[in-house]
């Protein structure tokens, strides 16, 4: 099954500024590039359950050209949940999705594939994170929605910052 978006323009205007075309998106597909779920200590944590877990997670998005007008936006997931026993859990993906992208000013590509392109394919990740866990005899682990735009914004700061760091200095 493949969806098709019509992207809205940046702008606060209803419509493409005069002379641009819409961005016109089509999901070609989405799918499980890596999984992983390990449950090591499942017989010990039922027969003795210690205090709430910890649940740590991390969230990380990339982008490829795979050809002319077709990329991949994938969101790379880890939960590592653990409690004074030890680890619960840990879950790990790479889930992705395939994507057309036509009509796109190259200036708006990355955003667009490191910040639409994951949050269009979140609510699947986010589905298959419940079913596993729960699947794996826990309770589902429901994640929160992410801000993909305030997680590439944060992105681009530390890239400046990494690039204020390696510039030379001039010496006086």
């Amino acid at each position: 099954m493949s969806k098709s978006k019509k992207a809205r323009p940046t702008n606060d205007h209803a419509g493409p500024a005069e002379g641009q075309q819409q961005i016109q998106v089509k999901v070609i597909g989405q799918y499980i590039k890596s999984f992983s779920f390990e449950n090591p200590h499942f017989r010990k944590l039922i027969t003795s359950p210690g205090d709430l877990p910890n649940v740590a997670v991390e969230v990380n998005v990339g982008a490829q050209r795979i050809e002319n007008d077709l990329y991949e936006s994938a969101i790379e997931f880890k939960a590592t949940v653990s409690n004074k026993l030890g680890t619960i859990y840990v879950l790990e993906s790479a889930y992705a999705g395939m994507l057309k992208i036509e009509s796109i000013p190259e200036d708006a590509l990355e955003p667009f594939l490191l910040i639409s392109g994951p949050t269009m394919i979140f609510p699947f990740l986010r589905r298959l994170v419940a079913d596993i866990t729960r699947e794996g005899g826990f309770p589902p682990l429901l994640l929160d929605p992410i801000d993909f735009g305030e997680l590439y914004m944060r992105r681009q700061k530390q890239r400046a910052k990494m690039y204020e760091k390696s510039r030379p200095t001039d010496a006086a």
